[in-house]
């Protein structure tokens, strides 16, 4: 089975310049270890068998001999082995041209030999002293002299190898990607997905963060996964200093790095604390990327350059991988860095409130009008609300909050409804619903003891008729309180909650708003009364309260006991329309990051959450206006086209 899914490795082990013996034992030694890890490719930094900073004793025909003996033990070593290993050395060719190359061993062959084109000239760096651009090689092909038998293999920069596993691997050596066009864009046209970079990157204060900034920009630029391993510990420090930083971006994300000087120096590590052993692990989500791809495919994809495609065989040796990361974010919509998710959720907010700002603006509209029920929706609502009016210049007071108690409502949210709007100066309006839903179900003819479906409806109906109608007459927008994770699900009353002038949360999951609002209260809160219901609105269950409450009055309808967690849900929402997962993918990514959760509860929530998110598009096809803040979106004047009859979702 292929999982999606394909393992890597950068690895910065320590020189030895111009050892060329103990630099391939090192190397065979690391490739033996990560391959029982399942690591599927290794990449080594740049000119790693002579070391880089050899300077003119790469002029020495010795030095250029003993380096191809050694990658010819290397592949030797390991051809037992199917993993893909990248190592550079320095190779010359038959016109005496020498080039700054990286070397691919997989399965006991040299598959393939791809020369540096950019060489750089300045500063510190002065390889054209030594090293030829690939530009002005003589063949696609080279044969290797001091190889046993001689080998002739493809010679170019422009080699994509193929690996039976769904990798398709490209290259370009450290220089390539501080050019204004990296070669990395034209091999991902021909179909590229992991691009390696044997780099010797020498480290200067800020050097650290712009390096990695390069390459998790590349690697989203290009929708691949992107493999760094830079020189360290060995090379030589005549003028220079190299960390050995490590890279594996995905996707755009970096999935992993190397320690900085500082984290080593206060850091207490084992033996197989990886961090600290100069090479860094992790998985590529090629699926993801390819789907990325189909997702934007637009003319950057177009004039596909010609390649020299290599795939690799060994079939006999590759093992019946199974390749699942070792951990999965629980919750992709929300930061897991605290400061991060803070400044995260503080922008989320803004954004809302510009959207609402530039209603207001071009409506000319200067009132607003929403149900406030006590809970987490509305209060976000609430929230934006206010930061828009106060960025507008409008009276707070022309924010109507209307609080609509029926048959569900508890005492404990009316009065923190009634709490926060008091805190937040806004205008408190109430209007009991009871009599007008009673006297409705008595003109159907619905018994007011049957609490089913239409009972429920019944009071969120009623609830949007009062909220345009109260709009009407204070001439203002009613503003839409529905998070995204409910518009998935159609966890609304059509024509009911489900409608409003402008929905202010229509992109934002569930598993977010509880952050923002706790981010408010902790950033933007006046007063400590205003900080403490906010925190206390955070800590309530989640309930529409429209079923009475239990004997002691307090919430006896809670949503999550109905359709499961939402915790579950939106993980289920980000794979399947952000990575567009299939449901086995979704099942397995799941239960490595819900591993407190039984298999059977996930399973039963995304057989909901495929069935909810199928027959509910109905409801998502005319809903009102909202912005959109995030990179998943359910408008269906956007990010989300689907016919509301689907017979199944894939």
């Amino acid at each position: 089975m292929n999982t999606g899914f394909y393992r890597v490795a950068a690895s910065s082990p320590e020189i030895y310049l111009g050892d060329c013996v103990n630099n391939a034992d090192n190397i065979i030694h690391i490739a033996e270890s990560l391959a029982k890890k399942d690591v599927q490719l290794v990449v080594f930094p740049e000119l790693c068998i002579t070391g880089y900073s050899c300077a003119d004793m790469f002029l020495r025909k010795e030095l250029l001999a003993q380096a191809q003996q050694e990658l010819d033990r290397i592949k030797t070593a390991l051809q037992d082995l199917s993993i893909l290993v990248c190592v550079g050395l320095p190779i010359e060719d038959e016109a005496g041209r020498l080039f700054n190359c990286a070397a691919y061993v997989h399965s006991g062959e040299i598959v393939g030999i791809v020369p540096k084109t950019y060489i750089p000239n300045y500063g510190e760096f002065y390889e054209k002293r030594w090293f030829t651009s690939a530009d002005k090689r003589l063949s696609d092909e080279i044969t290797l002299n001091y190889v046993a038998n001689r080998p002739t293999v493809p010679f170019s920069p422009n080699i994509i190898i193929k690996d039976l596993r769904g990798a398709i691997v490209g290259t370009e050596i450290c220089e390539d990607l501080w050019v204004s066009a990296p070669p990395s864009g034209e091999l991902c046209k021909a179909g590229a997905n992991i691009i390696i970079n044997p780099s010797a990157s020498n480290d200067v204060i800020g050097k650290r963060e712009y390096r990695r900034s390069l390459v998790a920009m590349q690697s989203g630029r290009c929708r691949a996964g992107y493999v760094y391993a830079s020189s360290g510990a060995g090379e030589s420090s005549t003028d220079l200093v190299f960390s050995g930083h490590c890279i594996i971006a995905d996707n755009g994300r970096i999935a992993g790095e190397t320690s900085d000087y500082s984290k080593r120096m206060n850091k207490k590590v084992s033996e197989d604390d990886v961090m600290s052993s100069g090479f860094v692990i992790s998985e590529i989500d090629i699926d993801r990327c390819m789907n990325e791809r189909h997702r934007y495919n637009s003319d950057s994809w177009a004039d596909v350059p010609d390649v020299i495609k290599v795939i690799l065989n060994g079939e006999n040796r590759m093992k019946d991988y199974q390749i699942w990361p070792k951990k999965v974010n629980p919750y992709p919509f929300v930061p897991s860095d605290k400061n991060n998710r803070k400044n995260r959720c503080m922008e989320i907010l803004s954004l809302q409130a510009k959207g609402l700002e530039q209603r207001l603006i071009s409506t000319g509209i200067k009132n607003v009008v929403l149900g406030i029920s006590g809970g987490l929706d509305s209060t976000l609502a609430l929230l934006v609300c206010c930061d828009a009016f106060e960025a507008l210049g409008i009276p707070k007071r022309n924010i109507y909050g209307i609080t609509m108690p029926g048959f569900g409502t508890t005492s404990t949210t009316k009065t923190i409804a009634d709490r926060l709007m008091e805190e937040f100066g806004v205008t408190a309006v109430e209007v009991n619903i009871e009599a007008a839903c009673r006297q409705h179900m008595k003109d159907i003819g619905h018994p007011d003891d049957v609490f089913d479906v239409t009972y429920e409806n019944i009071q969120a109906r009623e609830r949007t008729q009062v909220l345009f109608d109260y709009a009407n007459m204070v001439d203002g927008l009613v503003i839409g309180t529905g998070d995204m994770s409910e518009l998935a699900l159609g966890w609304c009353t059509y024509n009911g909650d489900h409608m409003s002038n402008y929905a202010v949360n229509c992109s934002v999951p569930k598993t977010l708003v509880k952050y923002i609002v706790q981010a408010y209260a902790s950033e933007c809160a006046s007063t400590d009364e205003m900080k403490n219901v906010l925190c206390e609105i955070a800590d309530l269950p989640i309930s529409p309260e429209l079923l009475p409450p239990d004997k002691d009055g307090n919430i006896a309808q809670k949503t999550e006991e109905s359709i499961g967690k939402y915790d579950l849900h939106d993980f289920f929402l980000y794979h399947f329309l952000r990575n567009g997962e299939s449901r086995d993918r979704i099942l397995k990514l799941a239960e490595i990051a819900f591993a407190n959760v039984s298999k059977g509860e996930i399973e039963k929530t995304l057989e909901t959450f495929f069935t909810r998110f199928r027959q509910q598009q109905f409801k998502r096809s005319c809903i009102p206006d909202g912005p959109k803040v995030g990179t998943v979106s359910l408008s269906p004047r956007g990010d989300l086209r689907m016919p509301s009859d689907m017979v199944e979702l894939y």
